[in-house]
């Protein structure tokens, strides 16, 4: 039986009547900071934040600390300190050494698009001719935007960290940030007088609203709120009304035959009072990225269906998926097509007595800007462009060629967790050394491999790759002598968004095995048999049986396999997936789709004890657990959307790294960024040994 983590609940601690004095190291032990004569201390935690508050009562007084973060080895050394237990100064001074030294909690994960040098921030004329790199110094920097006076370009750069605000001038001098704030802030427009900004920010409940700051006083107050995300700002020049899209009436339906959502987005306007909101486009499919006409009375936008929106968000759109320009009057909502040609267009704006906007696709001339005069501007990927007040000069980035991230620092909300950007899929060894991930077709659609890599290198080798299969899923065995995975084609994955499931047996795609082999890429072998399609193994650490999902004639649902006897129990049946067994044994969880979302179970290896842990609109999914088994941390959709999707190249811009317990409880988001994070991957950092 599980023990209850004396976090969950509030506690009570007596510390002898000593201090151990401050301890920078462990947040959690504020607690112990100047408390010499603190008699009596409860620990109260927040389920949202997953930040605790403790309170010191002195006499009859009582201190409230300010609320701070507890990591998961926080949690299992504090189970010894119950409510109620008195220590001795000695055990006490040896609690605080021990929670000194704690390292943080880590944790691998993807990010299907931008990795490490694969955006640039560039300025040229509005011809594309002198183009060069806006600053020297180039990073994650992206979505700018030129002041109305000319003089200034704000811009987003994630240098420092989480996405923030940065102001410099177009000759690249003078760079400031604006914003300091952990949660994620983007997609920055200038107020005509250029004094103020509106911005899209997660901060405040972690959805994508609209801000507003005084630049002089840098002071900021939230526009918009409510349920869904608020993109892509755009202020009215008579500075009376701030138009936006947003899916805050969108219930992030599934595309058709697939598991990504769609982006039901619709056009908004609201007093920069926040009074007056109201929609102003008809609903049901989508319009985006409004740019105000001079007049202050209509709207230029770029509009498409609601299935096109996963087509759109490719890095080269199929073709058939062209999008329109339209002027949209704002008091009526009549709306008008703009000619501007063929093609996948977005980010539309006027320019001077044309209109400028960007084309994706590689039809015909191919992506870069383009003019409704029929003329052209910068050439290749570009992602996100806006002109001088004069229309003489364009700021925009684009996509860089760059190698794909083997190992990368990336952002954590939280310090306890220290997380990395690695390859697809990936899996630790037990000792935390070396991981495995799927090594991605070289060519096509079939092909892809598994890939060992050690932690901290920007380096790996493919051990295995099969030329006409391919591998998903790799895990390595909790002795480290076997990785497991499943091989076949697995064609919704690896083939674009071409793969659909529209009726049950799609997802049989020609059947998939469960195969192993060792880490040294010898001893091949295919462990289940049939028709189905099995996948996604896991193993028991007795290492003598695992689980797997299986789809097919023979049924569906999660399937249990004695390595030695070959024996397959039915464990679960119907549309469960990514099985992961816990390292005490006596958990497998998974993600089951269920009232039209992905969710979190749990299951004990009998078959008992079926347990519901996330109840989020949306997908939550991709789970993988701490190395002692008491953590989870997994990848949601539930806060949605931060921009529209059509500008990050990502099939699903809206995944975030969340961990929880294994029971569901204390849920902390990690992640918080308009880019689709997932796969996430506990690294084994070595256990704490504790003598008392």
């Amino acid at each position: 039986m599980r023990e209850n983590s004396w976090g969950a609940s509030p506690a009570s601690l007596t510390f002898a009547g000593h201090s151990c004095g401050p301890i920078a190291a462990a947040p959690l032990f504020h607690v112990l900071t100047g408390c010499a004569k603190a008699r009596r201390q409860i620990l109260k935690r927040s389920r949202s934040t997953g930040l605790t508050t403790i309170y010191s009562k002195h006499g009859k007084a009582w201190d409230r600390i300010e609320p701070t973060f507890l990591s998961p080895r926080q949690h299992n050394l504090g189970r010894i300190y119950r409510s109620g237990m008195r220590l001795p100064l000695t055990l006490a001074l040896t609690f605080c050494a021990l929670t000194a030294a704690a390292e943080p909690q880590k944790i691998s994960f993807t990010r299907v698009f931008p990795n490490a040098g694969q955006i640039g921030l560039c300025i040229a004329s509005a011809d594309g001719s002198g183009e060069r790199p806006l600053l020297g110094s180039q990073d994650m920097d992206y979505d700018a935007a030129w002041s109305p006076d000319g003089a200034t370009i704000v811009f987003t750069s994630e240098r420092e960290g989480s996405a923030d605000l940065f102001r410099v001038k177009p000759d690249g001098t003078g760079l400031e940030r604006l914003t300091d704030d952990p949660a994620y802030d983007d997609q920055a427009a200038f107020s005509p007088d250029s004094r103020q900004l509106v911005f899209v920010s997660s901060r405040n409940g972690g959805f994508a609203h609209l801000w507003i700051m005084d630049l002089a006083t840098r002071r900021t107050r939230m526009l918009t709120s409510g349920v869904g995300g608020d993109f892509r700002p755009a202020w009215s020049p008579d500075g009376e009304w701030i138009a936006f899209s947003s899916d805050r009436e969108s219930t992030l339906p599934f595309a058709d035959g697939r598991w990504e959502r769609l982006q039901v987005v619709d056009l908004y306007v609201v007093r920069t009072d926040g009074t007056g909101l109201r929609r102003i486009t008809e609903h049901g499919n989508f319009t985006g990225s409004p740019k105000w006409a001079a007049d202050s009375q209509h709207l230029l936008a770029y509009a498409m269906t609601a299935e096109q929106t996963l087509a759109n968000r490719r890095f080269h759109p199929d073709s058939g998926n062209d999008t329109r320009l339209v002027l949209i009057e704002v008091a009526t909502g009549k709306t008008t097509d703009v000619a501007a040609g063929p093609g996948v267009k977005f980010n539309p704006s006027f320019v001077g007595s044309t209109i400028g906007f960007i084309r994706k696709d590689n039809e015909g001339p191919g992506p870069g800007v383009y003019y409704a005069d029929g003329k052209s501007g910068p050439k290749g990927d570009i992602r996100a462009a806006s002109w001088s007040p004069d229309g003489s000069r364009v700021v925009f980035h684009r996509r860089v060629t760059a190698p794909p991230t083997k190992w990368r620092t990336a952002f954590s909300r939280l310090s306890g967790y220290e997380l990395t950007l690695t390859g697809a899929l990936p899996s630790f060894s037990p000792s935390g050394d070396r991981f495995v991930t799927a090594a991605f077709p070289t060519d096509g659609v079939i092909g892809a491999g598994i890939a060992i890599s050690s932690a901290g290198s920007d380096t790996s080798e493919v051990i295995f790759r099969d030329p006409k299969r391919n591998v998903l899923g790799p895990q390595w065995s909790p002795d480290g002598e076997t990785i497991m995975f499943g091989i076949g084609d697995f064609d919704a994955f690896f083939n674009g968004f071409h793969g659909k499931f529209l009726k049950h047996e799609d997802r049989v795609e020609g059947g998939a095995q469960v195969a192993s082999i060792r880490p040294d890429g010898t001893g091949f072998r295919e462990v289940t048999t049939g028709p189905n399609n099995n996948g996604f193994p896991s193993m028991a650490p007795d290492g003598k049986r695992f689980v797997y999902r299986t789809f097919g004639p023979n049924g569906d649902g999660l399937r249990i396999m004695n390595l030695e006897t070959k024996g397959v129990i039915t464990l679960t049946e119907g549309y469960d997936n990514f099985p992961l067994w816990s390292p005490k044994g006596d958990l497998i969880m998974f993600s089951r789709q269920a009232h039209g979302s992905y969710e979190v179970f749990t299951i004990r290896p009998d078959g008992t004890d079926v347990k519901q842990l996330t109840f989020t609109r949306g997908n939550d999914a991709h789970m993988t657990w701490s190395p002692d088994g008491e953590y989870i941390a997994f990848a949601s959709s539930r806060m949605g959307y931060k921009d529209e999707g059509t500008y990050t190249d990502a099939p699903q811009p809206y995944g975030e790294i969340f961990v929880m317990r294994y029971d569901g409880t204390d849920v902390q988001q990690l992640t918080d960024n308009q880019w689709e994070d997932g796969t996430p991957a506990w690294q084994p950092t070595g256990r704490l040994q504790t003598k008392l």
